[in-house]
């Protein structure tokens, strides 16, 4: 495959039918985008690369609370292009201001403009919001949103869901031999979703749930008396699931330790919210597990959009990187078929930056998850994420 020059590597495979969807991402990038990825002024945003499949990238790009992340999104947008090399598709990034009427508008233009697919947006109210135009004109929609109720059929989500996360540790908890869950869960609305999850999950398998205590966040008193409650079942319960990113963990985990509860006692679980720096260096939590994605190929890409675009990405790069590396190797392997329901909700899925992952019909993700280990100031993987979907079907 003809491209950017360097060395190679397979970025993602679509495993259905036998077909190898490959992308190249080269090596040593001198910060130039390929002519074939060239960035071009565009009518209500600008135009990445020339192909004649045209996809659209709605993203929040004038949006205050949002720019940063929006721009790395729309960056990593191009580094995927120049890193396929000789892609068949014409980005149209289009700005949804970080609004639902924004997002109508702006895939309302994009399908006018001949757009096939609609990558983004970012926030759930307008993806949306995006979804009811997109399929109001049969075209599907990839989006960026964590609101697993945005997920719809024809609307997938390629996020990170905390759903999957939950299944993960939980699972792999029982593997270990844990059979008797308790969780300290925030009230709130990441809180209201892995609960439900959580205790779908840790009540199946032989296992149980024995308490679930939620506080509200940042109130010190409603902490301590949740974790007074889950210090009447430590002893009961093997495993202790938190669900509190770093922010808020050190509240936590200090009333955790005025209340004599430790990692020696029960062993503590938790997500990918504990996938941070900042999560590793308390010191109660040495010997705790999470689940989050294989950091490997981020940190690679991280590197090359440093050098390309001179800072650092968001973690969510990663989410449009792997949109348009889809977009770029179905075109290329599966013809006017390229991103019908069959091709994306492939039970087979595809290899991303952040490992295997495939859509259901409804929308929502799969995704094949490492788990990690804590271990004096930095995470440890200690259970592999898996490579590939086996036995699984939609």
């Amino acid at each position: 495959m003809r491209g950017v020059p360097g060395t190679r590597r397979s970025l993602l495979q679509a495993a259905a039918i036998g077909a190898l969807a490959a992308a190249c991402a080269g090596t040593g990038l001198d910060g130039l985008v390929e002519s074939n990825a060239e960035t071009q002024p565009g009518q209500g945003g600008d135009v990445i690369g020339n192909g004649p499949v045209k996809v659209a990238l709605i993203l929040p790009l004038s949006a205050a609370s949002a720019q940063g992340a929006a721009q790395s999104l729309r960056n990593a947008a191009q580094l995927a292009m120049s890193d396929f090399g000789n892609s068949s598709i014409q980005i149209l990034v289009k700005d949804d201001k970080g609004t639902p009427d924004g997002a109508r508008q702006a895939t309302q233009e994009a399908i006018q403009a001949g757009a096939e697919l609609i990558l983004g947006p970012l926030f759930g109210p307008s993806v949306q919001a995006a979804g009811q135009v997109a399929r109001a004109a049969g075209k599907p929609v990839i989006a960026f949103s964590s609101d697993a109720s945005a997920a719809q059929r024809g609307v997938y989500l390629l996020s990170f869901l905390p759903q999957s996360d939950v299944q993960r540790i939980v699972a792999f908890a029982g593997s270990r031999g844990k059979r008797s869950f308790a969780a300290l869960i925030p009230q709130n609305a990441y809180g209201n979703v892995v609960e439900a999850e959580f205790q779908q999950a840790a009540n199946q398998g032989g296992r149980r749930v024995a308490l679930v205590a939620r506080y509200q966040p940042g109130n010190k008193a409603s902490i301590d008396a949740a974790v007074q409650q889950i210090k009447g079942v430590v002893g009961s319960a093997d495993t202790l699931f938190i669900a509190e990113g770093a922010d808020g963990l050190g509240a936590v985990t200090q009333s955790m330790a005025a209340a004599g509860i430790s990692s020696q006692q029960i062993q503590i679980v938790s997500t990918g919210i504990w996938n941070d720096p900042r999560v590793f260096g308390i010191g109660m939590l040495n010997g705790a597990w999470f689940a989050a994605p294989d950091n490997a190929r981020y940190n690679a890409l991280a590197g090359r959009y440093q050098s390309q675009f001179g800072a650092a990405p968001t973690r969510i790069a990663t989410l449009s990187y792997d949109a348009v590396t889809l977009a770029s190797a179905l075109t290329q392997n599966f013809g006017t078929q390229r991103f019908s329901e069959a091709t994306l909700t492939n039970p087979n899925g595809f290899s991303g930056q952040d490992g295997v992952f495939r859509f259901r019909s409804n929308g929502v993700n799969d995704r094949g998850l490492a788990v990690y280990e804590i271990r004096s100031g930095s995470a440890q993987a200690i259970s592999a994420a898996p490579t590939s979907f086996t036995g699984a079907t939609n």
